[in-house]
């Protein structure tokens, strides 16, 4: 059985590009007006200076999937390892996985009037490849592990402008450096 995957990002080396948000885009083909994969920046004050820092996200991949639970046609199935997909069929564009999910992953899409979000490029994934985000970044930054190898190497669970809620987000980040 494959182990639980999670997406790995290290906000101290992170340059801003938003590659990892136009690879998705272009991957998969996401209409204009939507992101699967947002990159966020901050300015923070680290050894007395202020820096700025990003945070790269998209769909957490969760353990306990509220977008899942809420979903009254189940569009929504998580797989062996881990990953949240949604069948795009069944969704009648009702939002209660928007409003469920504590991160805002699945978006609606105002053209076809249906919620959509990042599949973890699972078809790479089954071929042996990385998802298109990770693949994008120049700087190698993001990644996607099994998140016990991630846990036990020490990765962290929160990060700028991240935090981990109750539905146990499979992501984990470098420790930011101070």
């Amino acid at each position: 059985m494959a182990g639980q995957k999670a997406f790995f990002y290290n906000q101290n080396y992170c340059v801003g590009c938003h590659s990892c948000e136009t690879a998705c885009m272009v991957k998969n083909q996401v209409d204009v007006g939507v992101s699967w994969r947002t990159l966020d920046s901050f300015e923070v004050e680290i050894n007395g200076r202020m820096v700025e820092r990003y945070l790269s996200h998209s769909c957490m991949h969760c353990a306990e999937p509220q977008c899942a639970s809420v979903c009254p046609t189940k569009a929504y199935t998580k797989r062996e390892d881990g990953l949240v997909i949604q069948d795009h069929d069944k969704c009648v564009g009702c939002g209660y996985c928007i409003y469920a999910c504590p991160y805002q992953a699945p978006k609606m899409n105002p053209h076809t009037k249906k919620v959509e979000k990042c599949t973890g490029c699972y078809d790479l994934i089954d071929a042996g490849e990385q998802p298109m985000c990770v693949r994008g970044c120049p700087v190698q930054v993001l990644k996607i592990e099994d998140i016990d190898k991630l846990d036990a190497e020490g990765a962290v669970k929160e990060a700028i402008g991240f935090q981990a809620f109750a539905t146990n987000p499979s992501m984990r980040f470098v420790k930011m450096k101070q």
